[in-house]
């Protein structure tokens, strides 16, 4: 009370009747004779479908208020605990049309319409929720349109990671984004991914279908190092090396040697039909289509370990491959029993280049300080 007193004081006569008028209650609901206020105007259009509609008054007017779409199905809603406020409780649908009706103020209607977009993507996540993978696996985020507006799409995912591992956005095509750390994941890592995009314009009017999100957990440090001096494929397991497998790996082409760098284990198939023109080698010219077992991918482009019993003679010693790494059938086999999704796979050694940090599997090829620079501004 004396702090009050004292505030009082220092204010004019004027103040002070207005502060004993508030503290009597007499500014703290709407007065029944004035009409209620909604956020929205009757005739909008392109209201924004995330921003819940709000209609203050008093509990009278509001008694009974309902909000529908065109098709007369009605918006879940909410109430404040002293009846004065009505809130919608759910997004919008794009390009919809809504009625407010108030039969407790004279049956007022209020009618506006959605934002329509020019187009809709889906927004895919990776990797699967609930997922166990390798110390290598970025954060996937694929769309089916490309947006134009990347700084928005990145402004609005969230990355959230059990210990605060350092990470940053990077694009590696117009229509797929990649998050991955500083650093090869700490394993036991709990990882959460929020995709907060419905609603928001990605750019020329694209906006998301829905939002999405996912959760994983980072598993076993497990990799592999293949070594084109020794034609050999090491195996390790949190530091442990499991086993030394012999390899051939591309030829000793520039067109068909095998590029270094650092993959990562994506998708596997116990069979899968490997067709080389695909990578553009017609089976007129040398090609092949080829059924293999234990096929283990490593890239967008084509690179897989896989079982190729052909080359039995030459794993160990001599490189005959058009790009993947050839190992026997039973290596492959116990290869893709080990090995997860996201688990590195460090190629080196050989007379071809470095995979393309553009490919899908071959993001950290690009170094730090570039992808932590980022490039949403290059759309």
């Amino acid at each position: 009370m004396t702090l009050l007193s004292g505030t009082i004081a220092a204010c004019t006569i004027g103040d002070v009747d207005a502060a004993k008028s508030s503290l009597n209650g007499e500014n703290s609901a709407p007065k029944p004779d004035e009409p209620p206020v909604l956020n929205v105007e009757d005739g909008d259009t392109e209201v924004d479908p995330i921003e819940p509609i709000t209609v203050k008054g008093t509990p009278e007017q509001l008694k009974g208020l309902t909000m529908v779409n065109e098709s007369g199905n009605e918006v879940e809603s909410k109430l404040s605990a002293d009846g004065t406020q009505w809130s919608s409780a759910e997004d919008l649908g794009y390009g919809r049309t809504y009625t407010i009706t108030m039969p407790g103020y004279k049956d007022t209607t209020t009618t506006f319409t959605t934002v329509s977009p020019t187009a809709t993507t889906t927004v895919s996540l990776g990797p699967l929720e609930d997922s166990t993978v390798g110390v290598g696996q970025a954060v996937i985020v694929i769309f089916s349109s490309a947006p134009s507006d990347r700084k928005a799409v990145e402004e609005s995912i969230q990355v959230n990671t059990s210990n605060g591992t350092e990470g940053a956005f990077y694009w590696i095509g117009p229509r797929e984004l990649r998050w991955r750390p500083k650093d090869f994941w700490k394993p036991g890592t709990q990882v959460e991914v929020v995709a907060d995009l419905y609603g928001k314009d990605l750019g020329d009017g694209l906006y998301a279908s829905a939002d999405n999100s996912t959760r994983f957990t980072i598993g076993d440090d497990v990799r592999a190092i293949v070594d084109d001096s020794t034609k050999t494929m090491e195996v390790y397991k949190n530091g442990e090396l499991l086993r030394s497998i012999p390899v051939s790996l591309g030829r000793d082409t520039s067109r068909w040697a095998t590029p270094n760098g650092t993959y990562v284990v994506g998708d596997e198939h116990a069979q899968l039909m490997m067709d080389s023109e695909t990578f553009g080698l017609p089976h007129e010219n040398g090609g092949y289509q080829t059924k293999v077992d234990y096929a283990t991918q490593l890239s967008y482009s084509g690179i897989y370990v896989h079982a190729a019993p052909w080359s039995n003679w030459a794993q160990g010693n001599t490189n005959q491959s058009h790009g993947c790494i050839n190992v026997t059938t039973e290596a492959a086999g116990w290869f893709q029993g080990v090995v997860k999704r996201g688990d590195p796979v460090i190629i080196k050694n050989t007379i071809g280049g470095t995979l393309p940090g553009w490919d899908g599997l071959g993001y950290w090829n690009i170094d730090w300080e570039t992808w932590k620079a980022g490039n949403a501004s290059a759309a």
